[in-house]
């Protein structure tokens, strides 16, 4: 039996990511590395534009050193980022946040209809990805109406948990039956339009660039 070769994903859900510097000295000294590098930038190049020397920029890039502001304002000058730009590793959080079975807040979407229920079961202020996710539980009943031209932005995921229904992308219905799933672009018309077996549930999780991303 020849098997079907599988498309490569671009990250390792197994690899870990370098923990975040305990010290200030060392997440500027890691900060003014990355960037050099990224940049293709010697520190032989970066020690003259900046006038520091070749041992003063080894002791900032391992941490041994607090930098002073006037050495950051060379570095920043001279990688040609901002200040603030070696202080990321050092201030930024990973949240999470934990909704138990039963308290996912029930809320109202702009376009949604009679009878959709959207419980949203989690929500970060402040992704540091610069990616905005919406994971909802959507519940239709006898008394929901169907509405297949949502439109909004971002990606869209689909898992169906219960029921039966037909979803509309495009010009094209999709069945959708209990562990079936539907990824789609949410910029063109989609939503349920033939309710087949109800009560239906599927999660919706929405994904979509954000302010600053």
């Amino acid at each position: 039996m020849t098997e079907t070769p599988r498309r490569g994903l671009k990250q390792d859900p197994h690899a870990t990511r370098e923990a975040l510097e305990n010290s200030l000295e060392q997440a500027i000294g890691h900060e003014v590395r990355a960037y050099r590098k990224k940049m293709g930038v010697t520190v032989a190049d970066l020690a003259a534009a900046t006038g520091m020397s070749l041992g003063m920029l080894s002791k900032i890039e391992n941490g041994n050193i607090s930098p002073s502001l006037a050495t950051l304002q060379a570095l920043s000058k001279g990688l040609g980022v901002p200040l603030t730009a070696f202080f990321r590793r050092f201030e930024e959080t990973r949240g999470a946040v934990h909704v138990r079975a039963g308290e996912g807040v029930d809320v109202e979407r702009r376009g949604t209809r009679s009878g959709h229920q959207y419980t949203l079961l989690g929500h970060l202020d402040h992704a540091s990805a610069g990616v905005v996710v919406e994971p909802y539980l959507i519940t239709l009943t006898d008394e929901s109406d169907v509405f297949p031209t949502f439109q909004h932005e971002g990606m869209e995921f689909l898992y169906m948990l219960e029921g039966e229904l037909q979803y509309r992308h495009r010009d094209r219905l999709y069945q959708m039956l209990p562990g079936d799933s539907l990824y789609f672009e949410a910029d063109a018309p989609h939503g349920p339009e033939v309710l087949t077996a109800l009560p239906a549930r599927y999660l919706s999780i929405i994904c979509y660039r954000g302010a600053g991303g």
